[in-house]
């Protein structure tokens, strides 16, 4: 039996990753017409469903609602119980059911047919109550269930998931959202870190290992050590000429061999360095670093003045 352990996983991870593929032709012009509603509409996104598909729905709304797109979760019980005062006219409830034929949903769909809210039903059946008395229907289908019974709810349960995480795309992509709105509702932690923090909250501003151009190599590699950070940045009537590292003065070795000490600083760095401004967000410095495949920047106001130095190994942490 311990052998087989992993297999069993294995296997569930299979079934589980055929359904979420089997999902994709189901996709039909129902989705795109609930993805325009949406887009269009002045209120919330209430998302609700009991048992497993309301953990579902509990996780879509969040999702939706960090992504640009306002949304709740509300348990279709407590709102027949007094929560339905919750939901205005001009919100959108998406109903979240594997059968479609709940009865805590079909109850709560009576209520809201009488209101006329407009409802979009997720369901695993295109003949179920709900699809048919939804305004619009998103299928989400699954062959069988990663249980070896077929009962427990796993492989459709992450395709209900999937299925909401692909609608909260698709309106990002229509809203245009961008990293600047996802820091908004994104402000603590990591991430919030990230899409805040400027340059000029991370840079090096003292101390610059400012080198000349005619300085001689063998000279500017103590200049390059005394400012540990593997690099110097050449000047000149205080204008930035170039930058030159520790790799650069290694390639000129090599190049030179025993030429190596009538070279100078201009025979060796590169010219034309990139350089970004003092309140350029973090992200912009991360996404320079992974592009341009290097290990710092030069910051310049908008004179094109040195202000600082930021260091790939100081904040890609």
């Amino acid at each position: 039996m311990e052998s087989q352990i992993r297999e069993f996983a294995i296997q569930a991870l299979r079934d589980e990753a055929q359904a979420l593929l089997d999902v994709i032709p189901q996709l039909d012009e129902q989705f795109d017409q609930v993805v325009d509603m949406i887009y269009h509409s002045s209120g919330h996104v209430v998302v609700t469903g009991v048992g497993k598909s309301g953990h579902v729905g509990a996780k879509m709304a969040a999702t939706l609602a960090s992504t640009g797109t306002p949304a709740f979760f509300i348990n279709p019980l407590d709102a027949m119980h007094g929560d339905l005062g919750m939901i205005m006219p001009n919100d959108i409830v998406l109903m979240i059911s594997h059968s479609g034929n709940t009865d805590e949903m079909l109850r709560f769909m009576a209520s809201l047919e009488e209101r006329q809210i407009p409802m979009v039903a997720m369901t695993g059946d295109a003949d179920s109550l709900m699809a048919h008395h939804a305004n619009h229907h998103i299928l989400v289908s699954v062959e069988k269930e990663a249980c070896p019974l077929n009962l427990a709810p796993t492989s459709s349960t992450t395709a209900t998931l999937a299925m909401g995480d692909a609608l909260a795309i698709a309106l990002m992509q229509v809203r245009h959202f961008e990293v600047n709105d996802f820091a908004m509702f994104h402000p603590g932690g990591s991430i919030g870190r990230k899409l805040i923090t400027k340059v000029r909250d991370v840079m090096y501003t003292d101390n610059f290992p400012i080198i000349a151009p005619n300085v001689r190599l063998s000279d500017a590699i103590i200049d390059i050590s005394r400012g540990k950070l593997g690099l110097g940045v050449v000047m000149e009537n205080e204008r930035v000429e170039g930058i030159i590292t520790d790799g650069d003065i290694r390639r000129a070795v090599e190049g030179a061999r025993e030429n190596f000490f009538n070279l100078t600083v201009a025979d060796a760095m590169t010219r034309n360095p990139k350089t970004i401004g003092p309140d350029a967000k973090l992200t912009q410095i991360q996404q320079m670093f992974r592009t341009h495949k290097i290990h710092s920047l030069l910051v310049l106001d908008n004179n094109q003045h040195l202000v600082g130095i930021v260091d790939y190994f100081a904040i890609m942490s």
